[in-house]
């Protein structure tokens, strides 16, 4: 199987600088957690600078930002990604830090092979790592019965289905239901390719969308753009609080999300979006 590269260790320096954490910190479950609730806090879970690329480029090879593109992307713009790339890049600096790990492709209810995630192998067990959903949390994977796992914003368990296959639920939310983790390992040269295919014109995810999401003040927040009069959404304790947006979009969601306002005003005018908010 060919191998992910890690990522250079001067952009991993750079990337756990950002998180405020060590480069010698050693590659512990503790240490994997901390990454993960890093993550979570600096970078989002967007499809905003996806749609932007997509609109600018002719081919979708030219449009995926895996790895140190991904980075340079998030430091120079405040941007994240999807499942693919955020995952992705994620995985270079865990295989940086010195982390046994694969990745996998899983599916979404009906729809099969539409989700990454990363499976870490420590002292013998095996645990979910996803932030490209994002997961908030790592989770132990065992084959015999259900493992579950508290978190700060929301509870999850994950049961074996038989085969290589585990559900995953949110526990604290009404749309429990997740996806289903197929823990497999997918070579590198496959997943770049499925990354890729990803950008194909009237066919990938999110790039009619604007959906944006991350953890602020340790609160959940939210924006989608199928949601008008447009709104940010706040999750307190499983339920949603909308905010209305008055005045300018862009500049609302990029104050509220870190993400340059450049990129989401040309994701609203590729999509066709009123830049102007107003109450509800």
């Amino acid at each position: 199987m060919t191998e992910t590269k890690p990522l250079p260790p001067s952009l991993c320096r750079r990337v756990l600088s950002c998180f405020g954490l060590s480069a010698s910190s050693p590659p512990t479950l503790e240490t994997l957690q901390q990454l993960v609730t890093r993550y979570t806090r600096i970078v989002p879970w967007e499809s905003a600078s996806r749609i932007a690329r997509r609109a600018r480029q002719a081919q979708s090879a030219d449009c995926a930002l895996l790895g140190e593109a991904f980075w340079e992307s998030h430091f120079a713009r405040g941007s994240g990604g999807t499942c693919y790339e955020s995952n992705y890049a994620f995985f270079g600096l865990l295989r940086w830090l010195g982390y046994d790990a694969y990745l996998t492709i899983n599916d979404m209810g009906e729809t099969v092979g539409c989700h990454s995630a990363i499976v870490v192998l420590h002292e013998g067990r095996r645990y979910l790592v996803d932030v490209g959903f994002p997961v908030y949390i790592i989770l132990p994977i065992d084959a015999d019965r259900e493992t579950r796992a508290e978190g700060p914003l929301m509870d999850y368990s994950l049961e074996p289905q038989g085969g290589s296959r585990y559900l995953l639920r949110r526990e604290s939310l009404a749309r429990a239901h997740s996806f289903t983790l197929r823990d497999e390992p997918v070579p590198d040269a496959d997943y770049r390719a499925i990354a890729i295919h990803d950008y194909r014109p009237n066919g990938g995810q999110f790039l009619n969308e604007i959906v944006i999401q991350k953890v602020v003040d340790e609160r959940l927040w939210r924006f989608h753009s199928d949601v008008q009069p447009f709104v940010l959404q706040q999750f307190v304790d499983g339920e949603r609080r909308d905010h209305a947006i008055d005045g300018d979009v862009a500049d609302a969601l990029s104050s509220q999300f870190g993400i340059a306002r450049e990129v989401l005003a040309e994701a609203m005018a590729a999509l066709g979006l009123a830049f102007e908010g107003r109450a509800t």
